[in-house]
């Protein structure tokens, strides 16, 4: 014998719709910067300074991409890939362990050593480029990688640090010494049941270090004094001078400079997001 089972009809929820809509529109937002930056590439000069704005170009036109395909942007494009990669692995490392140190260890002064951490991070970078400068010439380091490595970890390196010793505080310190009971030693019991928790820190402070690094202009002009070694945002520079602004080339090689950021972050998406949400659940 069956039984007919009786559907509920939908609901219509206004307060959902109204949730969508303001989502959608929140998307679209986010979105139409880098929309207004890919139509504006490719549209003629003439139609750039217009009185109404063209959403969809008429006649496009994709010069200024083979411009800079076969001008220096793809070694600038290079230069600066090797340096936001090598800042953002170095800055994980030192993080990962500087943080773990912070959260777990006694260490004498630790809350001054903290506040020298944040002090760090509200100095002007004006302030450290000649030190800096003068600590480079000093060690042959002017106009290469790694001078150039060095000096964005001064910029990375201390929030990151910060950043990981609070998702450090939020592991219980019982787990590792659960593991060190039955015989792991600390160095294990971090890398096997800490360092696996603390991935969604990781990501973030990953995404601040590579961005930081990627769109960092002052160090890389100052410090890069070879035209074979300029990173990407000292290009950009070009494009401006007294007398004109390449509006549309400055757009073509702003969609080339924001597509690695975006790659980067849909990598790390996932971790980050699974820190997000730990984080508001502890909150």
């Amino acid at each position: 014998m069956s039984v007919a089972v009786s559907k509920r009809p939908s609901r219509f929820r206004p307060s959902r719709t109204v949730l969508h809509l303001v989502l959608a529109a929140i998307v679209v937002i986010s979105l139409f910067p880098f929309f207004w930056m890919l139509v504006t590439s490719v549209k003629p000069d003439a139609d750039i300074f217009t009185r109404t704005p063209e959403f969809v170009p008429t006649n496009p036109i994709f010069s200024r991409y083979e411009t800079l395909f076969t001008g220096n942007v793809p070694r600038q494009f290079l230069n600066s890939l090797i340096v936001a990669a090598s800042v953002t692995v170095i800055t994980g490392l030192v993080a990962l362990l500087g943080g773990y140190a912070l959260a777990r260890f006694k260490l004498p002064l630790k809350r001054h050593l903290l506040i020298v951490i944040l002090s760090i991070q509200m100095l002007p970078q004006t302030v450290l480029v000649i030190p800096l400068f003068v600590m480079l010439k000093n060690t042959d380091l002017l106009s290469t990688y790694e001078g150039l490595i060095l000096s964005h970890l001064a910029l990375t390196v201390g929030l990151s640090t910060y950043m990981l010793r609070s998702f450090y505080l939020d592991i219980p310190v019982e787990l590792e010494e659960s593991a060190m009971v039955d015989g792991a030693n600390r160095f294990t019991a971090a890398r096997l049941i800490v360092f696996p928790l603390v991935w969604p820190g990781l990501a973030a402070s990953s995404i601040y270090a590579f961005i930081t690094s990627w769109n960092e202009l002052m160090f890389s002009a100052s410090f890069m004094q070879q035209s074979d070694k300029e990173t990407l945002p000292v290009a950009l520079q070009q494009y401006f001078s007294s007398y004109f602004s390449d509006w549309g080339g400055v757009m073509a090689a702003s969609v080339i400079f924001t597509v690695p950021v975006i790659l980067f972050f849909l990598l790390v998406q996932k971790r980050l997001m699974q820190g997000m949400v730990a984080g508001a659940v502890k909150g």
